[in-house]
């Protein structure tokens, strides 16, 4: 299964995996793929926690760190740059009826407030902001530089002009998540080097093109730079697919959500292993632009006639952030939720991250030698 990435990566599969728990990222390098750490969920202080302990734990394995730094947010449009005062400039965006709105959500559902020693002080990285905005998500591109990293990707959009030149003299790779043909084009313009073509079934932020069709219509139109296929794959038959669409490889996430490794709690992996793919919705609750989640009392609210609508990034991920603290510390299921893609279907039994690539693997070459097969005999 070598190909031009896995001799870019020095890895065995041409599997990469995002997620937001260094377990799974550590677990995938190890087992021949490309673990990819989520780093909007952290602090600086945390994102050089959590780097250094899977230097520590990848047996030397090839890894990545995934960005967010959107092209278009409240924030740059409005110059705000002050990292020291952004809390505040940004809360103050929010105004009171969106406010209201979510305590009634939560009130209504019967979830209680916060207590008072886990309300957050004014550090925006303890109140939502974290790496989604420029200000905040540049530290921890700097953090991620200072490992031994051999990929730095970035959803909504490429990262920095600076970044990628920084990563380029570190011999860092630099990939970029789009959902159109147009950001793709965009993308290898301003220096990226592997784009990764995120289809309508994907979960987390997410365009309206389906995988299917966005494949081969991004590997044409940026070719030679390579393309991995995201977006409904968790399996080797998928991955078949999508090497046959042209892609070099594949990027996943959801399907790490239910592994032996994943950090995701009690009430959601449950929710995970029960769901269907039509228990996922495309919506704007999380974070102001399109995700896809599991489908919840929250996701339903926002989409309700009496709903004010949803805020702009990253105004809306700050609301939602305080809600969803809330809800996790009540336990409640209802509202209980996380960005997920249609491949949750296929998520019905917990295994170890090695057991998901092993049969990944399996099932590509088995699918590929029947079709090679079925064309020899034809």
């Amino acid at each position: 299964m070598q190909n031009r990435l896995c001799d870019m990566f020095g890895i065995e599969f041409p599997i990469f995996a995002f997620t937001h728990c260094r377990d799974v990222a550590a677990a995938v390098s190890r087992a021949g793929g490309l673990g990819v750490l989520g780093a909007l969920a952290f602090s600086p202080d945390q994102l050089e926690i959590e780097l250094t302990w899977i230097d520590e734990h990848v047996d030397g394995k090839p890894y990545g760190v995934d960005v967010v730094m959107p092209v278009k947010s409240v924030d740059r449009e409005q110059g705000l740059s002050d990292t020291k005062n952004l809390s505040t400039q940004l809360y103050d965006m929010i105004d009171k009826e969106h406010w209201d709105y979510a305590e009634k959500i939560l009130t209504d559902a019967g979830i209680p407030p916060l207590p008072e020693d886990e309300e957050g002080g004014s550090d925006p990285l303890s109140q939502g902001v974290l790496g989604w905005t420029e200000a905040t998500g540049s530290p921890l591109i700097d953090i991620a530089l200072a490992h031994p990293i051999k990929l730095l990707a970035s959803a909504l959009g490429p990262p920095p002009p600076e970044a990628i030149e920084r990563a380029h003299s570190q011999d860092v790779k630099v990939a970029a998540l789009i959902g159109r043909v147009q950001q793709a084009v965009r993308d290898v313009q301003q220096g990226v080097d592997i784009i990764v073509a995120s289809g309508y079934e994907a979960g987390g932020h997410t365009g309206e093109v389906s995988s299917m069709v966005l494949t081969p219509d991004v590997v044409d139109a940026v070719a030679p730079v390579p393309v991995l296929a995201a977006g409904g794959i968790g399996t080797g038959r998928q991955m078949a697919a999508a090497m046959a669409l042209g892609a070099e490889g594949v990027w996943t996430g959801s399907i790490w959500l239910t592994t032996a490794e994943s950090d995701s709690g009690p009430i959601i992996q449950e929710k995970l292993l029960a769901a269907t793919s039509t228990d996922t919705v495309r919506s704007r609750a999380m974070t102001g632009k399109p995700a896809r989640m599991l489908r919840t009392a929250w996701t339903d609210a926002w989409e309700a006639p009496e709903s004010p609508g949803t805020l702009p990034m990253p105004l809306q991920f700050i609301l939602n952030s305080k809600a969803m603290r809330r809800i996790a510390r009540s336990g409640n299921k209802e509202m209980a939720g996380m960005p997920v893609g249609q491949i949750v279907s296929r998520m019905n039994e917990v295994k170890s991250c090695r057991d998901v690539i092993f049969e990944m693997v399996e099932e590509y070459i088995d699918v590929t030698e029947r079709l090679h097969k079925a064309t020899v005999d034809a």
